[in-house]
């Protein structure tokens, strides 16, 4: 890659970068309005003090956990030009996050056949709140889901390189995101009664 050209991709780099943390930050403030939300309606009445998530949520954060793991991996193989290493590691991410998709909606399954509702007469606020906010969770994730893809896509052409992976480097941003996010909801929802 001559001179200029490397000037414009990190000039185009810079940029995405900024666009990014924007959006994140965008991302962060629906979070925080979502549990502050859940903080003010623990003083209501029907709040049940007593509900607990159920295991299939503690697996699908290990999942993620993994996930952002393999994510990292990802990145530094691609940043030493190992292709090879770093397309176990994005597919690997994906299946991770199918994974983690996949065991959020076993959990939701073990809320129902305990009893709790999401919605309609059977739903109670505490539950109606858990639902909302992880199915935002999951929609941001699907985002990631896409964008992934698309690297994988990227990946596959031979778009990237120990010189050229910005495209790697902003999927992993966000994918560590989400799994920070997801960190914090379910210690949220695990410790806060």
């Amino acid at each position: 890659m001559d001179i200029v050209a490397k000037e414009n991709y990190d000039k185009k780099g810079k940029a995405l970068k900024v666009m990014m943390l924007f959006a994140l930050g965008s991302i962060v403030m629906v979070f925080a309005g979502l549990t502050s939300a859940y903080v003010v309606s623990k003083s209501r009445p029907d709040w049940l003090a007593d509900f607990v998530l159920p295991m299939d949520f503690t697996y699908s954060t290990i999942a993620i956990v993994l996930s952002s793991v393999t994510m990292h991996l990802a990145y530094k193989s691609i940043k030493a030009n190992d292709r090879s290493k770093t397309t176990t590691y994005l597919i690997s991410t994906l299946i991770l996050g199918l994974l983690f998709v996949f065991l959020q909606f076993k959990g939701f399954g073990q809320v129902i056949e305990s009893g709790y509702f999401f919605t309609g007469q059977g739903s109670t606020i505490t539950t109606s709140f858990l639902y909302v906010i992880v199915i935002v969770h999951i929609a941001h994730l699907f985002g990631g889901m896409i964008a992934l893809l698309v690297v994988i896509y990227n990946h596959f052409k031979q778009k990237y390189n120990s010189q050229q992976f910005i495209g790697i480097e902003l999927c992993s941003w966000f994918w560590h995101f989400l799994d920070l996010l997801w960190v914090y909801l379910f210690l949220f929802f695990t410790l806060y009664k």
